[in-house]
């Protein structure tokens, strides 16, 4: 049996040795602790590259906000954009990429790709969500405007070396896994300590009762191992207090993470061909630069003012309406163009360019809604507004989903009644002849003009036509066809079609005479020899889906002079 005296000095020991392992484990989380942030910093010898871009997987590295400083010389920009996009735009530039940290914690990894020495100024570019703009020094918290990836690019002018000292500061793992057993086993050393030097003092107390008899001392062993059962119990119970007491200090010093919303299924794994390749925010911002471009253009009769936010048919017609308005004040400007009162987006969500998008707005002067085409042709190229076709009287314009939707080649008819070239070519052909195939098979609403006014015209003319020969044709131009996939299966076709209108005297001597707005453009109002009138037909047409048996409809359709001559 231990003596007494040796187990008073065991208790002594345990308890020693539980306050050091117990006050180990609270050191770990009080004055050892990590600490809640570490800044990795780019290394100062790395290449001088015109780009750097920030990889993706730096946002979500450990969670939670990340805060980017960047210094350098003069003027710079740091842009965020979907990865594919920015990876589009940088294209064949040499560039640095920032793609991780180091082991240590205290570098950022930084690879460099050789390239084209220069990339144009990326300020300014359509394809970034959101831009921040510096001199000398940026402080930046990384955050995503949007579910999905995100990726950041950073330059001076696409000449200059983009800046060069980046740091970054990332959340860090304060997480302390021996923290908790150290002070289990602390405590449960202490209370083992103590229940020893209890059991000790009982037996001093009893030694010092004499042996007493049998009957007693059996007695008075029951009690010492029943005391040490309780006080063994007892101490249980204080290290399990001590471990959940510990367990809630950590839950509310240290909360989980919310979910990052990038972590969310990818478009991809949900079926869709990815995301909207514009958020609201950019497609606002570059349909006011569009307006605001349009606006100028329109005020100062001057189509380089368009320049740079039109194109297409657009441009065109609208070149040719200011030639005309020139010299005939009374002829009727185009349609404006505005950004207010937006009543819906369509996006789509391929990836590939050229970009398809469009708006459908009905601001101050637009008697009924605009739909307004955009195509971005390249990932360096903007939008640029490239057909307006007022949407006709009475018709509903299709629901088509605003988180993003397909486009479809012009010869794609998968799921459609009709392909988007077979409605272009269906509704030139009714547009040219009365009795068409196609009907029945494309129709205006009841109070929509577009078609029964074009054939009622053309037959006047003829009619009227004393003195000549006229004919019309009606003709697809497929570069412009544009399909977008609807809500219901269907899908809205939106392009051009060029008109033409020829005449010819009957008889030698007889003569023609066009209108003053064509000779604005014809140099006179007379021919002999006959004449040739253009106009580009910007038209919007619904196809049902397959299996439908409803009609396609004419959606929207206007037109513009853009050319007249004598033969």
């Amino acid at each position: 049996m231990i003596g007494v005296p040796l187990r008073l000095k065991t208790a002594v020991a345990l308890v020693l040795l539980g306050l050091l392992t117990l006050l180990a484990g609270i050191g770990q989380r009080t004055i050892w602790a990590p600490s809640e942030t570490f800044t990795a910093a780019a290394p100062v010898d790395a290449a001088e590259a015109p780009l750097t871009v920030i990889d993706q997987n730096l946002r979500t590295l450990h969670g939670g906000t990340v805060k980017i400083k960047i210094e350098g010389d003069g003027n710079f920009l740091l842009a965020a954009g979907r990865p594919d996009d920015v990876e589009a735009w940088v294209g064949q530039t040499a560039h640095n990429t920032i793609t991780g940290v180091s082991g240590d914690e205290k570098s950022l990894l930084v690879e460099h790709a050789d390239g084209e020495a220069t990339a144009p100024n990326p300020a300014g570019s359509d394809l970034w969500v959101s831009t921040e703009n510096a001199s000398s020094e940026l402080e930046y918290s990384w955050t995503a405007p949007a579910d999905g990836d995100w990726t950041l690019l950073l330059a001076s002018d696409g000449t200059k070396p983009a800046p060069a000292t980046v740091s970054m500061t990332f959340p860090n793992d304060t997480s302390t896994p021996w923290a908790i057993p150290l002070i289990i086993l602390g405590s449960l050393l202490i209370l083992g300590g103590i229940a020893l030097a209890l059991l000790s003092a009982r037996r001093r107390n009893g030694e010092g009762d004499g042996k007493g008899s049998g009957f007693a001392q059996r007695a008075r062993a029951r009690n010492e191992a029943r005391s040490s059962r309780v006080t063994m119990a007892a101490a249980g119970v204080v290290a399990v207090a001590v471990v959940a007491g510990t367990g809630a200090a950590a839950s509310a010093t240290s909360p989980a993470p919310s979910p990052d919303p990038s972590s969310a299924a990818s478009p991809a794994a949900q079926g869709q061909s990815g995301p909207p390749v514009l958020l609201d925010a950019q497609f606002r911002r570059i349909l006011e630069q569009v307006s605001s471009a349009v606006d100028a253009g329109d005020a100062a009769k001057d189509a380089a003012k368009l320049a740079d936010r039109v194109g297409g048919t657009e441009l065109e017609v609208r070149t040719q309406n200011y030639k005309i308005r020139s010299q005939v004040g009374s002829y009727e400007p185009r349609m404006p163009v505005r950004s207010t009162k937006l009543l819906t987006t369509v996006v789509t969500s391929d990836r590939e360019w050229p970009r398809s998008v469009m708006a459908v707005t009905q601001g101050d002067g637009n008697v009924v809604p605009q739909l307004l085409t955009l195509v971005q042709p390249s990932p360096r190229e903007n939008y640029k507004l490239v057909e307006t076709n007022p949407l006709q009287p009475g018709t509903t314009f299709p629901t088509i989903n605003r988180d993003g939707t397909e486009t479809l080649a012009a010869g794609d008819k998968t799921g459609l009644l009709y392909s988007g070239e077979e409605a272009m070519s269906g509704l030139a052909d009714r547009l040219t002849t009365a009795e068409s195939a196609y009907k029945d098979k494309l129709v205006e609403g009841e109070s929509s003009p577009y078609i029964a006014d074009t054939l009622s015209y053309q037959a006047e003319v003829v009619k009227a036509g004393e003195n000549g020969n006229f004919s019309f044709t009606h003709k697809v131009a497929p570069e412009n066809t544009v399909v977008f996939r609807t809500a219901d299966g269907g899908a809205l076709v939106l392009g051009r079609i060029n008109f033409g209108f020829e005449g010819t005297p009957k008889a030698a001597g007889d003569k023609l005479t066009i209108g003053d707005d064509a000779a604005a453009l014809a140099g006179g109002k007379e021919t002999t020899t006959g004449m040739v009138l253009t106009f580009a037909e910007s038209v919007a047409v619904y196809v049902p889906p397959a299996g439908s048996t409803d009609p396609m409809k004419l959606v929207a359709a206007t037109r513009g002079l853009t050319g007249a001559s004598f033969k």
